[in-house]
């Protein structure tokens, strides 16, 4: 089984989310797709893919969400992920972060933050790709969507898939 965690304001990070389980369903796999507020604390599963929208160079917080929702952006639900990995107890398989971001060098990345946090429970997590939005609504760029199915695809053939 895969486990796709995520957490996503303008439906970015959840278009990248689905398009990768959505792929890997394709080919065979067993996914299920849990929203942050709803994910399990414990997890287990071949692939763990957690996502996130970069949110002033990090994870979303309490404060950047209420900022999402004054720029058009449906209330969220919470916890989002950052809560989420507070509470994890374990999380059992390979884990990846990935995450959307507006593809500047200075707008910083969920995906690392993630790493990071997983870290500090002790859990090993690898930095997948980063899927860039034109503006801090999306759309998603121009062939982020393809790059998410060839990530997908280059998972099912076993290779970490950075790109």
């Amino acid at each position: 089984m895969r486990a796709v965690v995520v957490e996503s304001y303008f439906g970015n990070a959840s278009q990248v989310a689905e398009t990768i389980a959505t792929t890997l369903r394709e080919r065979g796999a067993s996914v299920e797709v849990y929203d942050a507020a709803s994910a399990p604390p414990r997890l287990e599963a071949d692939l763990i893919l957690i996502c996130a929208p970069t949110h002033n160079l990090s994870l979303p917080s309490a404060s950047s969400r209420a900022q999402a929702v004054q720029r058009g952006a449906p209330q969220p639900a919470e916890p989002g992920v950052q809560e989420w990995l507070d509470e994890v107890t374990a999380l059992t398989g390979r884990v990846v972060a990935i995450g959307t971001t507006a593809g500047s060098r200075f707008t910083g990345s969920a995906a690392k933050a993630i790493v990071k946090r997983v870290a500090r429970k002790g859990i090993r997590a690898e930095r997948g790709p980063e899927f860039v939005v034109n503006a801090t609504a999306g759309p998603l760029r121009t062939g982020e969507i393809e790059r998410a199915r060839d990530w997908a695809l280059s998972v099912v053939a076993g290779s970490s898939g950075q790109k």
